[in-house]
């Protein structure tokens, strides 16, 4: 896996981190089964803390990209259908922007409905 953080970028680390996991499962660099490193090696390995590293893989597992088999440790899951993981990807980029212009979720789904409906 290869993946890098820039940090005078304006993407916070664990947002870098995340889309470039997520980029690498998308375009098939890390193939279902794929073993990740752990939370402190990907942490020490990119420079940055292991709480951010460890948000970067919530954010995945919530999305249905990877899944942690306890002390097996975290693979890419076996999503089946690559349009599903990527409507995640985009269901939870969505709901990272609308938190951050200050939507509250009722007002956010709403957005989502109107959006289905035309």
């Amino acid at each position: 896996m290869r993946l890098s953080v820039d940090p005078d970028s304006d993407v916070a680390p664990f947002e870098q981190v995340r889309s470039g996991i997520a980029g690498q499962i998308n375009d098939g660099a890390l193939p279902v089964g794929a073993k990740l490193p752990t939370v402190r090696a990907l942490a020490a390995d990119l420079g940055i803390a292991a709480n951010t590293a460890a948000k970067a893989y919530r954010e995945l597992e919530r999305a249905g990209l990877i899944e942690t088999r306890g002390r097996a440790g975290t693979f890419v899951a076996a999503t089946g259908d690559r349009s599903r993981a990527r409507a995640a990807e985009a269901a939870a980029a969505y709901a990272r922007t609308a938190r951050d212009l200050g939507f509250d979720r009722d007002q956010a789904l709403d957005i989502v409905r109107a959006a289905l409906d035309t």
